[in-house]
């Protein structure tokens, strides 16, 4: 009986869970029996499953930590790696990411390679290290709604932009949704203004962005001082309300200048609260609308990268 144990242990162990969005931009068949062929040619077991709408990555993942498997593979893009994260973030079991969505900003924060073998390559063989997610949590209907992010959350201008992304033009484009949604939310932009309390002094703003990660929107660095692994979130304030000052903060981006402009304050928090009404995305899907409270969570995941 006890070595019939040992051997489920070991079978136990062995065993690799992935998670496959089947509508990630990049994803095809072939990959995805590529990933599993070389998984299986490594002697591991691999078990596969496809999510078949948006939220089910999370009730998977969270199941699949019952099985204890060595690892959960994430293969999708960023909103299926949040997913996974919420479903298994305060777990042992860690967590690698297979590249195939739109933007990949969490790849590329991590260096991961786009390609099967290669990202392959790094969950097998980097060590998981420990990093602090984002926790927010607003009212909704009543009851109080909470997710982690693993990058950022926008709010204002780009949670406005993501709310106004066509998901079927999105399959069809990629990151022209993005591009799209963004011009159609510049010109009609009115914003209202914001009491963003950091750590218990207030500060105006019309638009904020709260990073976990360096990274957003693929290479472009709005939080350029921020890590994973440390226990902090750096928050970027921007003050103007014209349409002119958002056009101006968004070449300013793009350029890497926007922390040197007068009406745009960097700050670091442990604790940020949000009064006013604005719309909220996180890790590039929309969530919902401030009043929001954010704060860190330290060593809520374990990362392979």
């Amino acid at each position: 009986m006890l070595q019939h144990a040992k051997v489920f242990y070991r079978l136990m162990k062995s065993s690799i869970i992935l998670i496959c969005n089947p509508a990630a931009k990049s994803m095809s068949e072939s990959k995805i029996e590529r990933a599993c062929r070389l998984l299986e040619q490594k002697d591991y077991r691999v078990e596969l499953l496809l999510t078949k709408q948006r939220g089910e990555a999370e009730q998977l993942a969270k199941d699949a930590t019952k099985k204890a498997p060595l690892l959960i593979i994430a293969a999708g893009g960023d909103g299926t790696f949040n997913e996974v994260a919420n479903g298994i973030a305060g777990s042992e079991i860690p967590m690698a990411i297979l590249p195939l969505g739109t933007t990949n900003v969490l790849a590329k924060e991590l260096g991961i390679p786009d390609t099967v073998e290669g990202a392959l390559e790094v969950a097998l063989n980097n060590t998981p290290k420990s990093i602090s997610l984002g926790r927010i949590a607003i009212v909704l209907d009543s009851s109080p709604v909470s997710r982690y992010f693993i990058l950022m959350a926008g709010i204002g201008f780009d949670g406005e932009a993501v709310f106004g992304i066509n998901e079927a033009f999105k399959k069809i484009s990629g990151k022209g949704a993005y591009f799209y949604s963004g011009v159609k939310t510049l010109l009609r932009f009115n914003p209202n203004e914001l009491a963003v309390t950091v750590d218990g002094k207030t500060y105006p703003a019309f638009s904020v962005i709260v990073g976990n990660a360096s990274k957003y929107g693929g290479h472009f660095k709005v939080t350029p001082e921020a890590r994973l692994t440390d226990p902090i979130l750096h928050v970027c304030l921007f003050k103007g309300r014209k349409r002119i000052d958002t056009f101006r903060y968004i070449l300013g981006i793009v350029t890497g200048s926007h922390l040197k402009f007068a009406d745009v304050e960097y700050l670091k928090a442990g604790q940020i609260s949000m009064k006013g009404r604005a719309q909220i995305q996180i890790d590039g899907d929309y969530f919902g609308i401030t009043p929001a409270e954010i704060s860190i969570v330290p060593n809520a995941l374990r990362l392979i990268f």
